[in-house]
């Protein structure tokens, strides 16, 4: 019964995401980018006010006392961040290059640039009709533009639903199962160790509330990235001369369907398109309706400024941390090897940094796995919340620690095959409000960069 299950959801999730999903991405994000009239073009002004917030630190939260929210712009896009920055960032880019080729990448990159303009809609909309709960926290997301936007409680209660199975499986169990399986192979420690020890890291945090979540992920990503992507430069570093010739086979692979190597099972444009957007969403997110409910917990000023933090969350994930990763793959050659997953890229670091290398993967993905509970679990709370109430958050929290354990000790290949199928139900519910309501963000859009101060950093 067990496999039969398991072959169940590989045919459904391959199904979703042939042509249902990727249809639905792609349809949409051109509407987007059509409707904003290329908000895409923004994306330096959404970086320097990124970076500003970034560094102004505490100064800039005293000069959003006023304004309502709960967190900072910026907190609330590193919330956002601590899971769109996950093992997806890393394993996944393994995986998609494995099954697609380096073909997958140009389209992560292709799935990154509309997913701008799709997370930038999603963040507008949330924005604008997010609501406070009893403790005076407020909540947004998918579910919220349904009930308030659309009158649609029920659709409401379909998303909510669905986000927080998602949040069980994909941020919490598949992360930390890969975290299990990382450091298993970098330091042969027991999964169950793993498992306990971030258990107890995550309850500490989750438990807190969100002003505590929101510092633990603005501490966690500032610090493990940096951290990653400059042992990925030192690799590149040391195969300078052979980035060229990557970028070139991406290019190719993604355009042609031919790679270098033949034989492997990605040698297609479709496997590389599909392998290539699945990946890139579950880095980015875009289009899953979940960091929404994170950027609307932000005191922005105007619906449309958060958006542009939307926007520079998108081309973090997708255009630094995606492409170090996907890079040194290449240059390392290690992608011909068969190979896929975490070990393809512990092998792409440890070819050149041997035990340094895996060290810097292991401690990368178990990091990373980590801060992606911690976002998982406020995006599964806000779905929670929706359904029962504010009483309904604690057990869920309760459920969500246990989870975390159990994810510690089981496989990641068919929880990513899981994350897919229930990503993919997700992406459709979520992007017909956005369909629905694209009018709104439009019109929200035109009336923002109106004003004088609007571009002003």
């Amino acid at each position: 019964m067990i496999v039969a299950f398991e072959n169940f959801i590989y045919a459904l999730g391959n199904e979703l995401w042939s042509k249902w999903v990727l249809i639905a991405l792609l349809g949409t994000g051109i509407i987007v980018l059509f409707a904003t009239s290329g908000i895409q073009k923004y994306l330096g002004l959404a970086l320097k006010k990124t970076f500003k917030s970034y560094f102004k630190g505490t100064k800039a939260e005293k000069d959003q006392k006023e304004v309502a929210g709960n967190i900072s712009p910026v907190k609330a896009l590193f919330t956002a961040l601590s899971s769109s920055i996950g093992v997806g960032n890393v394993v996944g880019v393994g995986t998609a290059i494995a099954m697609g080729g380096p073909g997958a990448v140009l389209w992560m990159w292709i799935s990154g640039l509309l997913g701008m303009g799709l997370k930038y809609a999603e963040v507008v909309l949330s924005l604008v009709y997010r609501q406070q709960d009893e403790n005076g926290i407020y909540r947004g997301g998918p579910m919220y533009v349904y009930k308030n936007g659309l009158h649609a409680k029920w659709a409401g209660y379909i998303f909510a639903i669905i986000i927080s199975v998602v949040s069980l499986i994909s941020l919490n169990m598949v992360q930390i199962g890969s975290a299990a399986s990382s450091l298993k192979t970098a330091f042969n420690i027991p999964p169950i160790v793993t498992g306990i020890i971030a258990t107890i890291i995550v309850a500490l945090v989750i438990l807190g509330g969100l002003d505590r979540l929101s510092k633990a992920a603005y501490a966690s990503v500032s610090v493990m990235t940096t951290f990653f992507v400059a042992g990925g430069l030192i690799v590149l570093i040391l195969n300078i001369t052979k980035i060229p010739g990557a970028i070139a086979l991406i290019f190719k692979s993604g355009l042609t369907g031919q790679a270098a190597v033949g034989g492997f099972a990605g040698s297609t444009i479709m496997a590389a398109t599909r392998y290539g957007v699945a990946r890139g969403l579950l880095a980015n997110e875009a289009g899953c309706g979940s960091a929404p409910m994170a950027h609307s917990t932000a005191k922005a000023k105007h619906p449309c400024e958060q958006g542009l933090y939307g926007i520079s969350e998108v081309f973090i994930v997708s255009y630094i941390v995606c492409t170090f990763t996907a890079l040194v793959i290449l240059v390392t050659g290690v992608w011909k090897t068969g190979e896929d997953g975490v070990t393809l890229v512990v092998h792409a670091f440890s070819k050149n940094l041997g035990f340094v290398g895996e060290a810097i993967v292991a401690i990368t993905i178990a990091s990373f796995a980590v801060k992606t509970i911690f976002g998982g679990s406020w995006y599964g709370q806000t779905g929670m919340a929706y359904v029962a109430g504010t009483k309904g958050i604690l057990p869920y929290k309760i459920v969500s620690l246990i989870l975390c354990f159990i994810g510690s000790l089981l496989g990641s290949d068919f929880l990513f095959a899981l994350t897919d199928t229930a990503n993919g139900f997700a992406v459709l519910v979520n992007l017909v409000s956005v369909l629905l309501l694209i009018k709104v963000v439009r019109a929200q859009t035109k009336e923002y960069f109106s004003r004088e101060d609007a571009k002003i950093v």
